[in-house]
């Protein structure tokens, strides 16, 4: 990058400032009181994202049959949308109110009120009276959290369960807010047996989309997760939108949780932050949300009454903290390099645009820089994004295990003269900063611009045309 002219840097937008946006981070676990959000919302705010992924927590609000206290929630809610972020709410947990093996589990998590009647009732009772109480706050609404694994579904998995119980809350928060978005699913193994015997009860024809969770470590994974949904949507309801609703990394080898035991760094946290999100860009979802804002505690095998079952610390979070005795998130929250990096992202992948193509024809040329041949860059991950002041951005990276492998080379290739147009620049989406192309970079004819030998990295970049990163 040392070979490039450094002309700017991408200036952060906070969420009041962006009006449209796909991104979002997860601010669960609140119903646990595992963190301090009054810490957090300042971070949020100038983090740019537009949604916040929240629990709606049953059990901390129903402590009485039939009285719901929503203050906690109101305090969240509301200060979510004074910074300009929407809250997306998860409808769960269990309630020990009514479910006996409730009693035992740390935040009821993974108990599903199903069993008897009057479990039923009372969790329609619940999903009528939230959805009521944040009709005009609230759009969204999402159908429990990961079913498919036995932290989300204790007494065992069972998709049979699982769709009825989407038909079934689907219609409580439809009768509370005819206008509001149910999403289903939630999933996290991404078996398609169970999604398929899921959607056999008729749950995706009672929902408006469908959410997915996708930890994993390459495009490959990525892609293909959004593809099994895809065609689960195309097959069942084509009229579903999909939402990638969970997807993160640690940044540090010893936190629990998925992907759990990777040699995880906080540039490799970094980098999976944006290659992942831009995979759900080019894939055009709903939304896509990082999990999390903040470094806390998994909390879902956790056991009333012994502590030490949920002091399982992970470091998902673009914010890092300390824990006290109990687990809780406490210390002074400190931004680390993939909140930098979410920041970047968000400022340049708002308001509106479109994933299109560009007539590209790679090419490889001896590189000083590698002593030896460009890589391919036919072989990058690569994609167009247009906005409609005419500017244009092509998004490139090499897809190396991000555990395992880096990579800086250079690339080559031709881009058709009358498909793009104004100032052209790079964009180092890790940092921010902007760059000029050196004179010896670039050549062009009656028909293309020539690009020749420009840096490459595992890390995104935009080759951008016109200005994109206003």
């Amino acid at each position: 990058m040392e070979r490039l002219i450094k002309v700017g840097k991408i200036v952060p937008k906070d969420g009041k400032n962006i009006k449209k946006s796909i991104l979002g981070l997860g601010f669960e676990k609140l119903d646990r009181d595992v963190f301090d959000p009054e810490k957090a919302y300042d971070f949020v705010a100038k983090s740019g994202v537009k949604w916040a992924r929240l629990q709606s927590g049953w059990q901390k609000t129903e402590r009485k049959k039939g009285e719901y206290h929503f203050e906690w929630l109101d305090r969240i809610v509301d200060s979510l949308l004074q910074i300009g972020v929407e809250p997306f709410l998860c409808l769960c947990y269990g309630n020990d109110l009514y479910t006996e093996t409730a009693k035992k589990v740390f935040g009821a998590t993974g108990c599903p009120p199903i069993h008897t009647a009057e479990e039923k009732n009372a969790w329609r009772a619940y999903v009528k009276a939230v959805v009521t109480h944040y009709k005009g706050k609230i759009t969204s609404y999402e159908i429990w959290n990961e079913p498919d694994g036995l932290w989300g579904w204790k007494h065992g998995v069972n998709a049979t369960e699982l769709g009825e119980f989407i038909v079934d809350t689907a219609k409580a928060c439809k009768s509370a807010d005819p206008d509001c978005r149910v999403i289903g699913l939630a999933t996290c193994l991404s078996n398609r047996d169970y999604l398929e015997t899921v959607a056999g009860t008729g749950a995706l024809n009672a929902i408006d989309g469908i959410s997915y969770h996708a930890y994993s470590t390459g495009e490959s994974e990525f892609d293909a997760t959004y593809n099994l949904y895809n065609e689960l949507r195309q097959k069942y309801n084509p009229n579903l939108t999909i939402i990638q609703g969970e997807s993160g990394a640690q940044s540090r080898s010893d936190g629990c949780g998925a992907l759990r035991g990777g040699a995880w760094t906080p540039l490799k946290q970094a980098k999976f932050l944006l290659r992942h999100l831009l995979t759900d860009i080019k894939n055009q979802v709903e939304k896509a949300f990082y999990f999390s804002c903040m470094d806390m505690i998994e909390a879902l095998n956790g056991k009333v009454g012994e502590v030490a079952s949920y002091l399982d610390y992970a470091y998902f979070g673009v914010i890092s903290a300390s824990f006290d005795e109990n687990g809780r998130s406490t210390g002074e929250y400190t931004p680390k390099l993939s909140y930098y990096a979410l920041q970047n992202l968000c400022s340049v992948f708002c308001e509106d645009y479109t994933v299109t193509k560009l007539p590209i024809e790679s090419g490889c040329e001896w590189s000083e820089r590698c002593i030896g041949y460009d890589f391919d860059f036919k072989n990058t991950c690569h994609f167009a994004v247009k906005k409609p002041n005419g500017a244009s951005a092509l998004v490139y990276w090499i897809p190396k295990n991000i555990l395992t492998e880096t990579i800086e080379t250079t690339v080559s290739f031709k881009i058709k003269k009358d498909s793009v147009s104004g100032e052209i620049h790079i964009v180092d989406l890790l940092t921010g900063v902007i760059y000029d192309l050196p004179e010896k970079m670039l050549d062009s004819d009656d028909t293309y611009i020539k690009f020749k030998n420009i840096p490459a990295t595992d890390i995104p970049m935009l080759l951008t045309f016109g200005d994109f990163c206003c």
